[in-house]
């Protein structure tokens, strides 16, 4: 049996490293030191450089990328939406996928469907996803994995053809394009996600897109409340304000709602790192370069690994950098001895997320013969890419150590 004793040891390539510049730092504490510490003019800001930065015209920041894709599915269904989805319709969401991303649909009472993965490219697989569309199917999750994507023309089509609603759940993938045209701008709703650990981070804190001046109003009551003040009064106004002497306008609640409002902090810190996405991306894709080089040129990993299939038509703000294991290597024992050298790694987001025990407690059925799914359920994994340059004494630790572990 191998032990494990990396509480005895340094960590050498950790999977995330503290994101803040000295810069970011400052602008969360000018928020500590006002009055406004939630949904105040750092979150405005944010969202109208959201606006300026995306071509997308309604963003509302919330506490994190899993509320973000909570409230694009509750305005789906919700009653003030002219279509909403109905109990049951059917929503296409990538077997290899995130809790976050999965659970919505089932609080939404809706049904998931699962589409297997490409898995030279981990994103959504084409004809498995055309094959899942039925008369109920009415909505397409499509997850953008580690800031890599899928052909967005063929998508494009296929949302177009059978007429559903697309949800893009980008929040491993900002900054990335497809033929120069930015993740995250397609779909009839978007969601992004600036957690610790991703290419933009607030420490916490999400974005939702949208298109549609009513669905706006309608993600901007759910996320406070279901207070009326964040409507507009105007001809797309989802509610009218009734003149009633005893109804405070600022207390008066029009729709169902939550308390997904971001804080002032994790807008400034966004804000102050989405200034410079850019620059991030660049030196990110260096870092996955460098990487990718480092153990394609060791004879013994090529054998051993493989990795993502380049697409000219995409320009990736990598998240991470995922690794596939040929199948003759005990992926845990593998990943094991890299722990106790020092170098952590992940699933490639949960996994084949059928396979999760989730699904028997809470006794959901589901198709469960997801075959490249399960594939990188059993071999897949990544390692950390940072924002910063990686060094040769990285690098060549990493092709070491990992072809030590290989033995």
């Amino acid at each position: 049996m191998y032990i494990i004793n990396i509480s005895m040891k340094k960590l050498f390539y950790p999977l995330v490293k503290n994101p803040f510049s000295e810069k970011d730092i400052q602008e969360g504490i000018k928020v500590l030191k006002s009055k406004q510490l939630t949904l105040g003019s750092q979150t405005h800001a944010l969202e109208n450089y959201f606006k300026k930065k995306f071509k997308v015209k309604f963003n509302a920041m919330v506490n994190s990328g899993s509320s973000a894709n909570l409230l694009a599915f509750q305005t789906l269904i919700n009653p003030y939406r002219k279509k909403r989805l109905k109990v049951n319709d059917e929503v296409l969401i990538p077997a290899l996928c995130w809790p976050t991303s999965f659970w919505p649909i089932i609080q939404s009472n809706l049904k998931p469907i699962f589409v297997d993965c490409n898995k030279h490219n981990l994103n959504i697989d084409l004809n498995d996803l055309e094959k899942k569309i039925t008369k109920k199917t009415k909505c397409l999750m499509l997850i953008h994995v580690l800031g890599h994507c899928a052909n967005m023309d063929q998508i494009m089509k296929i949302v177009k053809k059978y007429k559903l609603i697309l949800i893009e759940d980008n929040c491993e993938g900002i900054g990335s394009t497809y033929k120069k045209k930015q993740l995250g701008t397609y779909g009839d709703f978007s969601t992004f996600s600036f957690y610790s650990s991703h290419q933009i981070s607030g420490g916490e804190g999400g974005m939702l897109s949208c298109k549609d001046s009513r669905d706006y109003q309608i993600i901007k009551t759910l996320r406070s409340h279901g207070w009326s003040r964040e409507t507009s009064g105007g001809r797309d106004s989802i509610y009218n304000h009734k003149k009633d002497k005893y109804l405070d306008p600022k207390f008066t609640f029009c729709n169902s709602g939550y308390n997904l409002r971001p804080t002032e902090t994790c807008a400034a810190i966004a804000l102050s790192q989405l200034k410079r996405l850019n620059q991030i991306k660049r030196l990110r894709k260096i870092n996955y370069d460098k990487l990718k080089f480092t153990l394609e040129s060791s004879k013994i990993c090529s054998e051993n690994f493989s990795f993502i299939e380049a697409n000219k038509n995409i320009s990736e703000c990598w998240l991470a950098f995922p690794i596939i294991l040929k199948k003759n290597i005990n992926r845990k024992k593998f990943l094991d001895k890299l722990l106790n050298y020092g170098i952590v790694t992940r699933p490639i987001i949960s996994g084949d997320f059928s396979k999760q025990p989730v699904f028997d407690k809470y006794k959901i059925k589901m198709q469960k013969t997801y075959k490249n799914s399960n594939f990188i359920h059993k071999y897949g994994f990544y390692i950390g890419l940072y924002s910063e340059p990686l060094s040769k004494k990285n690098l060549n630790y990493l092709r070491e150590y990992f072809i030590k572990s290989l033995d």
